[in-house]
């Protein structure tokens, strides 16, 4: 008789602000409003404050942008220059990654 104690982990899911796409909070991008106001993208997902969460694709990432999505979530008005970083680093995380 074999005895298989290990559980079955649940894989985290988070839902994208463009595509509205349920996928495990891995494979997303966080954007996060830091408790000194400050936003940044998380790759990682550790940052501590208020977060959302976005494909790394340029596609998602202008539908949240046009739709201010990230904006309403956050409850915080964004740049334009902050949009021009975050659209960056997503451009760069998407042809790395």
């Amino acid at each position: 008789m074999e005895n298989n104690n290990q559980k079955t982990r649940k894989i985290p899911m988070r839902q994208c602000l463009g595509c509205n796409e349920h996928k495990p909070k891995r494979e997303m991008i966080r954007v996060v409003r830091t408790p000194e106001g400050e936003i940044e993208l998380d790759f990682v997902g550790k940052r501590s404050g208020r977060g959302a969460y976005i494909c790394p694709k340029k596609t998602c990432f202008a539908k949240a942008r046009k739709s201010k999505r990230i904006e309403n979530i956050l409850e915080v008005k964004l740049p334009e220059e902050i949009y021009d970083a975050m659209e960056k680093s997503i451009s760069e995380a998407e042809n790395n990654g």
